[in-house]
């Protein structure tokens, strides 16, 4: 593969290439239309002038010295003679005369009409151009005004300024190569270094930047790059503290349940500790079990193609989870009071917006006080529903409430470890309503409670 650089250089070859064939198309066009045009007109215009001054009849000794005596005054060649075939007397160079004044061309002279000739002339080594006027009286050809002139060549129109011309060019070049150069080094360097930070992010080297400050299409980039290198980085950092998360909660689980399997295998567990030892093993294979299906909950939410938008009830949904949580609320002795629209349809996934509530309302009994209450309502726009759940436990801290849908996050750790919280459910439902275009926002006073705020959209036919 060609390097860019090789790319550009070859490109501007293109173009000097181009420009060249330009001028040299150019130039020729110059020296034909403008040259050579320019001297036929101007040999055109004297004969014109000396043919006025003949008057018909005979033509005269005087007349031909008086057209003669034009020489003295001019650049151009002008010769009268009575017969053409005397020219080749008065011309210093052969002449054809019948290639010189056929039939047509004596046609056009009797009829008035210059005739004009343009060849190659070996004595002089250049081409000559000639005009050829004539005297006619009467329908008869006296005679003829010729006029000659040897072309200067392009070569020698050149060379006069040739020196000039090249210091001019030479200098011209310089300062374009090194103008290329300069703007070459300007767009590359920082590609290079976008090359080489790729390079580096390739390797795991997530704290890799770019320094450019071009405002242009490749500062754009190189702001880019350094964007989604933060990103990654991020993303790494979340995924390492994670793993490093999980390893932790697991590592406690599995502790106990190893350490007392062993005292088992040894026979060092007395008869009387049996029970509790069994349940403590239940217990914490629960929290394992537990932890693994939050763990799957949220790989599922980070996959939106596994959602499903549809109507909704949202009372009907409400109820339905109420039924999965009862048994947990009962245990507190916690009751619900709902408060929800009968007429609200959602415009989710029902597997999700279930999930969603389950987690809040989990979280809510676990940090609620024995014999409260929590409170379910909702609130609708004409596009979204609010739903507020409130309890009545103790509360969070305002500096808490921005990093509770942290993965693993706790506010009261020792707590959450106690009463089973693996510390993703809020994550998780979080990340729910994330897929499904809806918002979650907390509101909190310590020694009173918290009110989770669900938003979601409702269905587009409930607002006709």
């Amino acid at each position: 593969m060609k390097k860019l650089s090789v790319k550009i250089w070859t490109l501007l070859l293109v173009f000097i290439t181009a420009t060249i064939v330009f001028i040299v198309i150019f130039t020729d066009f110059l020296y034909e239309e403008l040259y050579v045009q320019d001297t036929e007109a101007s040999m055109m215009e004297i004969a014109e002038n000396l043919q006025r001054t003949y008057n018909g009849g005979v033509v005269t000794n005087d007349f031909i010295k008086q057209t003669e005596d034009y020489n003295r005054f001019s650049d151009v060649e002008v010769f009268t003679v009575r017969n053409p075939r005397e020219l080749s007397a008065c011309l210093p160079f052969d002449i054809d005369y019948e290639s010189l004044i056929g039939a047509d061309e004596r046609a056009q002279l009797i009829d008035g009409n210059a005739v004009t000739k343009r060849g190659y002339e070996k004595r002089f080594d250049r081409e000559v151009v000639s005009v050829i006027y004539p005297l006619v009286d009467e329908n008869r050809l006296e005679g003829i005004i010729y006029l000659y002139v040897p072309l200067t060549k392009m070569t020698e129109m050149a060379s006069r300024d040739a020196l000039f011309l090249i210091l001019i060019v030479s200098f011209f070049l310089i300062v374009m190569a090194f103008i290329s150069l300069k703007s070459l080094e300007r767009v590359l360097t920082p590609l290079a270094k976008l090359k080489e930070a790729a390079i580096s992010m390739a390797a795991g080297k997530y704290d890799t930047r770019v320094n450019v400050e071009s405002s242009d299409e490749i500062g754009e980039l190189a702001k880019t790059f350094n964007q989604m290198a933060k990103s990654i980085q991020q993303e790494d950092e979340k995924k390492r503290d994670f793993l490093s998360i999980v390893s932790h909660e697991l590592r406690t689980p599995i502790s106990y349940i190893k350490g007392y399997g062993e005292a088992f295998e040894q026979q060092l567990v007395t008869e009387d500790k049996k029970a509790d030892i069994y349940s403590l093993i239940v217990r914490e294979a629960n929290r394992m079990q537990k932890l693994t299906d939050d763990l799957l909950l949220v790989a599922r939410s980070e996959n939106t193609e596994d959602v499903e938008i549809a109507p909704l009830v949202l009372s009907e949904t409400i109820r339905e989870v109420l039924q999965l949580v009862k048994p947990l609320a009962d245990e507190k002795g916690i009751a619900f009071t709902v408060k929800v629209d009968e007429e609200t349809i959602l415009s989710a996934d029902e597997l999700s917006s279930k999930q969603i509530f389950i987690n809040i309302l989990e979280n809510a009994i676990r940090y609620s006080p024995e014999a409260s209450n929590i409170l379910i309502a909702n609130k609708t726009t004409q596009t979204e529903t609010t739903i507020h759940i409130t309890d009545e436990g103790c509360g969070i801290e305002e500096e808490y409430l921005p990093h509770i849908t942290e993965r693993f996050y706790r506010v009261n750790k020792a707590r959450s470890r106690s009463d089973g919280g693996t510390g993703l459910g809020l994550s998780i439902a979080s990340q729910l309503i994330d897929v499904q275009k809806g918002r979650l926002a907390f509101t909190s006073e310590v020694g009173k409670g918290t009110t989770v705020h669900i938003t979601l959209p409702i269905w587009e036919d409930t607002l006709e």
